[in-house]
């Protein structure tokens, strides 16, 4: 007998879902901030990365949340990636509890909690949550996106778009990461006179991009899918794109064994070319 495969969900069922979403990635932000970061307990991954009782609450919340409220939905998390039945065909979550871990143990607040709905490959709903910025981006593919202030009562939902690339010869500002530089994307920026190098920690560069304060994010060295996801959608449903060096898409869901995506270049002008 063959095992029935799961729904496969599309945009009105991202419009259905983002706010129950919205919730869960809230509550996880929120594990996050309580954790007491000079306490609290290091250990190291296989590949070198830091993994913290902060990553181990969010993550279980987010795998609760989801359980309950998509139980037919497979998920994929970066701390539960043993448990990943490749691939990932139909629509599934793709979930970074932490993105930013070494910026949190650092004490800084430039960390992020990443939520990413994919369907056959491409990610159609996307949350990037910085709680201890008190911000949540989050977009469907076709339906837009907005960024949510947080504070006492209700958030301050406002829509987002991103910004066509400056006219040439004018500056333009780039995110770059504070913590993983690397000579591809120093070189593509080098041959793009009048870069503003904007520097900042984990998925908050997405969501830079996608309320239109930051025109581009390369990033030309190896990365994870979850790393990614939740900004692809992002920055697509804020009117922007996502393509590596070629200009070629990306594709989700464990195509790659090891989850890698080699590269990627986040465009907030959609008719930009690399």
């Amino acid at each position: 007998m063959n095992e029935a495969r799961p729904p496969i969900l599309d945009r009105n069922a991202a419009t259905e879902l983002i706010e129950p979403l919205t919730d869960i990635v809230t509550q996880a932000g929120a594990a996050i901030l309580a954790v007491n970061r000079s306490a609290m307990k290091v250990d190291g991954k296989a590949d070198g990365s830091p993994v913290t009782e902060a990553d181990l609450a969010a993550d279980s919340i987010i795998a609760a949340g989801l359980a309950r409220l998509a139980p037919n939905i497979p998920s994929l998390s970066e701390e539960r990636t043993q448990h990943a039945a490749l691939p990932y065909r139909d629509s599934f979550f793709l979930v970074d509890p932490l993105d930013g871990t070494k910026e949190f143990v650092a004490g800084r607040n430039e960390f992020t909690v990443n939520l990413a709905l994919i369907t056959h490959g491409v990610p159609l709903l996307g949350i990037v949550s910085a709680p201890a910025l008190g911000l949540i981006w989050r977009g469907i593919v076709g339906r837009g996106a907005e960024r949510l202030t947080l504070g006492e009562g209700k958030p301050l939902i406002e829509p987002i778009r991103t910004r066509p690339c400056p006219p040439r010869g004018q500056p333009w500002t780039v995110a770059v990461s504070r913590l993983h530089g690397d000579g591809r994307t120093e070189a593509f920026i080098a041959a793009r006179p009048h870069a503003v190098r904007s520097e900042l920690g984990s998925a908050v560069k997405f969501g830079r991009v996608a309320e239109g304060e930051v025109d581009i994010y390369p990033r030309l060295s190896p990365t994870s899918e979850w790393d990614v996801a939740a900004g692809h959608a992002l920055v697509t449903a804020a009117g922007g794109k996502i393509t590596d060096s070629n200009g070629s898409a990306l594709r989700f869901g464990g195509m790659r064994p090891d989850f890698i995506v080699p590269e990627f270049i986040a465009w907030g002008d959609p008719n930009a070319t690399p």
